[in-house]
């Protein structure tokens, strides 16, 4: 685990990254993935999370977080996953995208690793399709795979807008 969790000079993974990438990671549904740790504002338990009508089924509703107000997005749904049925709580990752917060529900949270560019490759062909419509490449770590999740993909649901 790194005690430094700064060291990321960009919150974005370029193809060809000069420096060491720093992520906090994340399972859903028994994939490991990483979210860019200059992303992530904050990491609980969500309590009292009030639904909102006519969401898109993805959206989990919104919880009060120190007086902010914080879609919480249920990445599992997102990803058309059964629910989560843990005995533990799901967690919440706060992110921020296009100015405001989003808290991505996930089954638990792990460690913050960095990661060399040398070990970053492009999506695999046969990454499940879930996986990659979120995915902005991976790292091959021993024993598992680590998904880099792209935070901007997982809150796209333009899919909806453009339906209406």
């Amino acid at each position: 685990m790194s005690s430094n969790m700064l060291t990321t000079k960009s919150a974005d993974l370029p193809a060809v990254a000069t420096s060491e990438a720093d992520f906090v990671t994340v399972v859903i549904a028994n994939q490991h993935f990483g979210i860019p740790v200059l992303q992530v504002h904050d990491v609980f338990v969500p309590h009292n999370i009030t639904a909102v009508p006519l969401a898109p089924r993805e959206v989990a509703g919104v919880l009060n977080l120190r007086g902010r107000i914080v879609t919480a997005i249920d990445v599992r749904r997102r990803l058309g996953l059964p629910p989560y049925e843990g005995e533990k709580p799901q967690m919440a990752v706060v992110v921020e995208h296009a100015g405001e917060s989003y808290s991505l529900m996930i089954d638990s949270v792990g460690e913050v690793l960095s990661l060399s560019p040398e070990q970053y490759e492009r999506n695999p062909a046969n990454l499940d399709p879930r996986w990659r419509e979120v995915s902005g490449g991976i790292y091959r770590l021993k024993g598992q795979l680590l998904v880099v999740l792209e935070v901007s993909k997982v809150l796209d649901f333009s899919r909806y807008t453009s339906a209406a």
